[in-house]
């Protein structure tokens, strides 16, 4: 399909620059085949029944924007995809500056090798491995702040930049849609009868890279590690059984699940997953999505077309537009129900 398609105009205002406060106050765009409806995330729990499941993705985001230096050249370095435990795949800028056997200096005398150069990215490997490693990336590392907010993180994207369930530390992206999701909030979902269940995708940095192809077949997703445990598969099963529906929060739950379901049943899943949802894929594990508002010619946006409808999705984000609504990581959220066309 060409990626054209999936363009549409943004005003620059409508790019929400912090969470508001509270969480749940943030708008909710429902919607369903026939109707859009302008809500609240504290609403949620009057759009989903007793007995539905809700799936989040219980990934942790690692402080993975670096700065450093090669001789006098500043280097920044936004970490991928750990490799080994010494060696990370990495975004780097400028990558022209960087080659095999060049070395870049951090903080806390923190070193990295490069070992390898394609394009911008490049493999490093460090002085330090494991948890010594991942300890020196936390204390002087930045929240890999997506760049459409242009501004540098603090301390307090540390806390807003990670969801309130966050366990398995991996991530150099937040699984955004999460974010809204409030302690207060959970306890009203619990207290509706809607079951939760974790499941894991290590967002990596490709999510930032904008689709450049003009075909989407010609369109490169980079590998992503996650997994769906024997407990989730289980759980999912027993509530579908029963009558409940799915609902996955974000974008990369729904990937995770897909990706586990790839032969029809869903089933245990632990590996990469490169999936590129389109619209005409069919979807076998999910029967409603939470999920923020994206970028325009992006892979989420056309996931969400996929899901919901291309044409039910340009009305969505035009009323959206429209309404004010607030778009991406800290932005509003819409619930989708998945088209059965």
């Amino acid at each position: 399909m060409r990626v054209d398609l999936f363009d549409f105009d943004l005003p620059e205002d409508r790019i929400a620059q912090r969470p508001v406060s509270p969480r749940e106050a943030a708008k909710l765009l429902a919607v369903a085949p026939e109707t859009l409806t302008d809500a609240v995330i504290g609403d949620l729990p009057e759009y989903l029944r007793p007995g539905d499941i809700l799936v989040v993705n219980d990934t942790r985001v690692i402080p993975a924007r670096l700065h450093g230096r090669r001789g006098g050249v500043s280097i920044e370095i936004l970490l991928h995809r750990q490799q080994t435990p010494d060696t990370w795949q990495a975004l780097s800028r400028p990558a022209k500056r960087l080659k095999p056997g060049h070395t870049v200096e951090f903080e806390d005398d923190l070193r990295a090798e490069v070992l390898e150069r394609t394009e911008g990215w490049v493999t490093l490997r460090f002085n330090r491995a494991g948890a010594a490693l991942m300890q020196a990336v936390s204390a002087i590392g930045h929240m890999p702040l997506p760049p459409y907010l242009g501004r540098v993180d603090d301390a307090q994207d540390r806390i807003d930049y990670q969801t309130v369930y966050a366990a398995r530390e991996g991530a150099v992206a937040a699984p955004t849609a999460g974010l809204h999701l409030t302690p207060a909030l959970l306890e009203a979902l619990d207290r509706k009868g809607v079951r939760r269940v974790a499941v894991t995708l290590h967002v990596g940095a490709g999510t930032f890279l904008p689709v450049s192809a003009e075909d989407t077949d010609d369109h490169v997703m980079h590998a992503e590690w996650g997994e769906v445990g024997d407990s989730a598969v289980a759980a999912i099963a027993a509530a579908r059984a029963a009558g409940g529906r799915v609902v996955a929060v974000g974008t990369t739950s729904l990937r995770i699940l897909e990706s586990a379901a790839a032969d029809g049943m869903l089933k245990p899943f632990a590996g990469d997953t490169r999936l590129f949802i389109t619209p005409g894929y069919r979807f076998k594990a999910v029967d409603l999505l939470l999920t923020n508002f994206h970028l325009p010619r992006s892979t989420l946006y056309m996931l969400v077309c996929a899901f919901a409808g291309t044409e039910r999705m340009r009305a969505a984000y035009a009323h959206a537009i429209a309404q004010k609504y607030r778009f991406y990581s800290y932005g509003d959220a819409c619930l989708l129900t998945r088209s059965e066309t």
